[in-house]
């Protein structure tokens, strides 16, 4: 007996990577995370001090009140998940 069912596969991955900040989380290196963001499909996210954000909003994440020597921790979700954390770690070990 041969049973023919179609689905769509996708690829789910979850990447996390924790970052003290050389600087403080201010407007510029803010811009850069949400724009690197919307380059990527999969879902991410920032936390610091027990709060998380979309980091696709340059508001948001100056929210967070990340400040010199504060950990912030980097999550994605989907396809691209590690290149996004990558990505943004980039971004937030060399916030100036």
């Amino acid at each position: 007996m041969s049973t023919s069912s179609e689905f769509t596969a996708t690829t789910t991955a979850g990447h996390e990577i924790s970052v003290v900040l050389p600087a403080n989380l201010h407007a510029r290196p803010a811009g850069q995370l949400a724009r690197a963001t919307a380059g990527f499909t999969s879902a991410v996210q920032l936390e610091h001090a027990g709060r998380t954000v979309n980091p696709t909003g340059v508001l948001a994440v100056m929210g967070l009140g990340a400040t010199v020597g504060s950990t912030v921790t980097v999550r994605a979700e989907g396809p691209d998940a590690e290149q996004a954390v990558a990505a943004l770690a980039d971004i937030l070990a060399t916030a100036e």
